[in-house]
C-alpha cells in the first residue's frame, strides 16, 4: 500500500507562513509537493478551491492548507504539530508534543504575527502605504518594547534545557520555527537586529539561529531555487521604521 503524498497547499508569493512548514519537510527529508511551484493563477486557484472543504474535510478560512490523503487542514501551527508528530520532530515523549506546539506558537505569536502587525498597525486590510506613518511608530514601538522581551525569553528557554535546541539535545520542529522567526526579523529590522547581536546579550538565540541553517539538509535548501525571497508578505523591510532600540525610544 503506498503512502498517500505531503501536499503543502499554499499562495505562491513571499516565504510566509507555509516557509515553517516547508522547512520541516525539508529537515525531514520527504518528498512533498507545494502549489506554490505551479504560478501565480494555477496555485491560488487550488487554494481558493480546496478552502471550500470535501471528503469530510470542513471549509477552511484561509492558507495555508495541507493534505495528506483525505485529511485536509488548516493553521500553521496546527499543520506543523500534524507533521511534527509523524516525522520523529515534536520531541522524544507524548508529552513533549505539547511542549513543542507551545513553544513553536509562542515563536509564531511573537515573532511573526506581531511583526506583521507593525505594518499594518491599522488594518491588514489596507496597503502599507495607506498608514505609513502609523507603521513607522508601531515598528519603533515594537524594536524598543516587544522585540527584545521576545529575545530574552528565547535565551532563556535555549539556557534552561543547557543544549543546543529548545529541547535540550532533541532538534524539534520548534527550533524550525524560531529560526525562521529569527530569520524574517533581520530581514525587517536589520539594524534593530544587528544591534541587539552585538551586544552578546541573546548569543544563544544568534547562535541558534546560525545553527538550524547549518543543518545540512536545511542549508541545502536555503541555497535552492526553492527558497523564496522575502518580498511584502508577512516580513517586510521599511526602512523608517528600522532602528536600534535606544534611537526607537527617543523617537516615538
Amino acid at each position: 500500500m503506498s503512502t498517500p503524498p505531503y501536499e503543502l497547499i499554499y499562495a505562491p508569493f513571499a516565504p510566509g507562513r507555509g516557509e515553517h512548514i516547508r522547512l520541516l519537510l525539508e529537515e525531514a527529508g520527504v518528498t512533498y509537493t507545494d502549489t506554490t511551484s505551479l504560478g501565480w493563477d494555477a496555485a491560488l486557484a487550488a487554494n481558493q478551491e480546496l478552502l471550500k472543504g470535501r471528503d469530510g474535510n470542513p471549509p477552511y478560512f484561509a492558507p495555508p492548507l495541507f493534505r495528506h490523503g483525505d485529511l485536509i487542514i488548516s493553521q500553521t501551527s496546527n499543520i506543523l504539530m500534524y507533521l511534527g508528530s509523524k516525522l520523529g520532530l515534536a520531541g522524544s515523549t507524548a508529552e513533549d508534543a505539547f511542549r513543542v506546539n507551545a513553544l513553536a506558537c509562542t515563536a509564531l505569536d511573537g515573532l511573526s504575527d506581531e511583526v506583521h502587525a507593525t505594518h499594518h498597525p491599522i488594518s491588514g486590510t489596507l496597503y502599507y502605504e495607506d498608514q505609513k506613518d502609523e507603521s513607522t511608530r508601531a515598528s519603533k514601538v515594537w524594536i524598543n518594547v516587544r522585540l527584545p522581551k521576545f529575545l530574552a525569553y528565547w535565551e532563556s528557554v535555549l539556557a534552561s534545557k543547557g543544549g543546543p535546541w529548545l529541547m535540550g539535545e532533541t532538534f524539534t520542529y520548534a527550533d524550525i520555527v524560531l529560526s525562521q522567526c529569527i530569520d524574517g526579523v533581520k530581514y525587517a529590522f536589520p539594524k534593530a537586529m544587528a544591534h541587539l547581536d552585538e551586544k552578546s546579550e541573546y548569543r544563544r538565540v544568534f547562535g541558534h539561529w546560525e545553527q538550524v541553517r547549518a543543518r545540512p539538509r536545511i542549508a541545502k535548501y536555503l541555497a535552492s531555487d526553492k527558497r523564496q525571497k522575502y518580498d511584502n508578505g508577512i516580513y517586510r523591510y521599511c526602512p523608517d521604521g528600522d532602528v536600534v532600540p535606544e534611537t526607537a525610544a527617543a523617537s516615538v
